[in-house]
């Protein structure tokens, strides 16, 4: 037998391994199976433990991209967490409530959450930061503002695929709305969102945001019968986050301004 049918021969098994590897769909096997079975050689492992380690690193890759996935599916407009929330620069925030949140216990459980405060407070941080926490722990989330549900809404009634997609809404099991009542919905608007919940109910979590009291939600949706069936709903089974407080993000300015200013130098101060 030639050298070259030698080599042949010997790449065979690699070669059909790989091909295996790939049909099964198991990237990170294929990828380490090699480096991974030197290093168990060189530590005298046996095969059990060359096999445990491919299998770990298998899972922990795959976790990794099935989380990867939840985060894209969910259309966050920006990936937040709650390490970088300054709970002490929101102190009306109650803090354990947060943290208890983002054990996302209160899915299992089918409950709902409302942040509610004026504009600039992290409603929409924490909100992203709890949806994040969902995706990690495996549940399937969607994001949106409510005047963005109500166009989507109203697009799929007149395209006639408005069964499909309250059906895609209410699969979640968070959905999270926010900015309900930066803009007044019309009459037809109201009521589109008003059967997201409704079918929601009791069946997946729902969390939203609002810089209005629940007394003035009836200036947003329009009716007070409508606005009274739409929160005897959401707040059945519901934790309640209120973030009332100077707007964060005027304070953020306020300090970047304040640093500006001692940073000019004193010849420059001397001259104005």
């Amino acid at each position: 037998m030639s050298d070259e049918q030698n080599t042949a021969t010997a790449d065979t098994p690699q070669v059909l391994l790989e091909h295996h590897l790939k049909q099964l769909r198991l990237p990170t096997f294929l990828r380490e199976y090699d480096k991974v079975a030197r290093q168990c050689a060189a530590e005298s492992a046996d095969y059990p433990r060359y096999l445990l380690r491919m299998t770990e690193l298998e899972l922990l890759d795959r976790e990794r991209r099935a989380t990867e996935r939840r985060i894209h599916q969910a259309r966050f407009p920006v990936v937040k967490s709650l390490d970088t929330f300054e709970f002490m620069a929101m102190p009306s925030v109650n803090k354990a409530l947060v943290l208890e949140l983002a054990r996302c216990e209160f899915l299992l459980r089918r409950e709902n959450v409302l942040l509610l405060g004026n504009s600039g407070t992290g409603k929409t941080h924490l909100a992203l930061a709890l949806g994040l926490s969902a995706c990690q722990r495996g549940h399937r989330v969607r994001f949106t503002t409510a005047a963005a549900m109500v166009h989507e809404l109203m697009e799929a009634k007149d395209e006639k695929r408005l069964l499909r997609f309250q059906k895609q809404m209410a699969s979640y099991e968070l959905l999270i709305v926010d900015e309900l009542g930066f803009v007044p919905l019309s009459k037809s608007g109201a009521e589109l969102l008003f059967e997201v919940f409704s079918q929601r109910y009791e069946r997946g979590s729902t969390l939203v945001t609002s810089n209005l009291p629940f007394q003035e939600w009836t200036e947003v949706l329009g009716s007070e019968r409508l606005t009274g069936a739409l929160l005897d709903r959401l707040t059945h089974h519901v934790h309640i986050l209120e973030m009332n407080g100077e707007s964060y993000r005027l304070a953020h300015s306020k300090r970047r301004a304040q640093r500006s200013k001692s940073d000019i130098p004193l010849d420059d101060v001397s001259q104005k």
